[in-house]
């Protein structure tokens, strides 16, 4: 059986047997990326008009799993941050963005919570 990834926050899962001389390298990768999910921060640039997708991918750091994220740049229109459909995390952000557009931070095919134009804050 091969190593499968945690639901949330990609963790390698390896398997017993498996990954012989790796389980150092692979064992600190999970916990840097444990570390990033509890206290990691990241400024993100918004695409002026589209926003911006948040990366979760497997076994490494991706922008999407910091516990903190600074919307940055100038947005010329409404524009959304989306997080892929089936994550469950808790994230504090602040709407740093400047442009008079609202922000939607919400999953791929769902809803989710919109700054509106004059909204600028965590």
């Amino acid at each position: 059986m091969a190593s499968s990834y945690s639901t949330d926050l990609k963790l390698e899962l390896m398997v017993t047997g498996e990954k012989a001389g790796l389980w150092g390298d692979i064992t600190n990768t999970n916990l840097n990326i444990l570390q990033q999910a509890i206290a990691g921060y990241e400024s993100v640039t918004l695409n002026a008009t589209t926003g911006a997708t948040l990366a979760f991918t497997n076994g490494v750091i991706s922008n999407g799993k910091n516990a903190v994220l600074n919307l940055a740049g100038t947005i010329t229109g409404n524009v959304d941050v989306t997080i892929p459909d089936g994550i469950e995390k808790t994230y504090i952000i602040k709407n740093a963005t400047s442009g008079a557009f609202s922000v939607t931070v919400k999953t791929t095919s769902g809803s989710g919570v919109t700054w509106a134009a004059a909204d600028k804050g965590t």
